[in-house]
């Protein structure tokens, strides 16, 4: 028979893990929040440069002004949710998959591949790896390695209950 631990990582592990849902976390929510106070940010020239998959699809949505609300509503409001969740580690793994797929998509409007240019300023010479790539492997590494449940909100809001009937665990 075989045992699983409470905790299946090291204190170590467990530290640095949640050392880098942390900082990610502040990362998005910080870039969520200096969005929203900024009056003149838009994603439209963003998503207007768009150069590869479905660049026509990008370039729509730039062209309409209800479509870039909407956009601009979305990441600036769903970059904050990921980073709080990561940060108070709540919904954690919902978390990580929503800025995943938040990072691929900035990704795919703008990736670092050789040929294609921007005309917004880009940090540094980059091909293929970029930041945006390197933070999305960060957070597939924090949903495989899930630290919510030890370490965050999730720890109580998801802990195991016994069922009706059933002994109470004596701490």
């Amino acid at each position: 028979m075989t045992t699983v631990k409470a905790n299946p990582y090291t204190g170590f592990q467990l530290g640095a893990l949640v050392a880098l849902r942390l900082l990610i976390g502040w990362h998005f929510f910080y870039e969520g929040l200096a969005k929203l106070v900024n009056p003149y940010w838009t994603s439209a020239e963003y998503i207007d440069q768009a150069s590869w998959l479905f660049k026509g699809m990008f370039e729509s949505i730039a062209a309409s002004p209800g479509m870039v609300t909407a956009v601009d509503a979305l990441n600036v409001w769903g970059l904050m949710a990921i980073g709080l969740g990561l940060i108070v580690g709540l919904l954690t793994r919902t978390a990580t998959v929503a800025g995943i797929v938040v990072l691929g998509l900035y990704y795919i409007v703008a990736p670092p591949f050789v040929g294609l240019s921007y005309a917004m300023p880009t940090e540094g010479s980059y091909l293929v790896v970029n930041k945006v790539l390197i933070e999305a492997v960060a957070l597939l590494v924090l949903f495989a390695f899930p630290t919510g449940r030890q370490i965050g909100i999730d720890a109580v809001v998801f802990r195991k209950r016994p069922a009706l009937g059933q002994p109470q665990p004596q701490a």
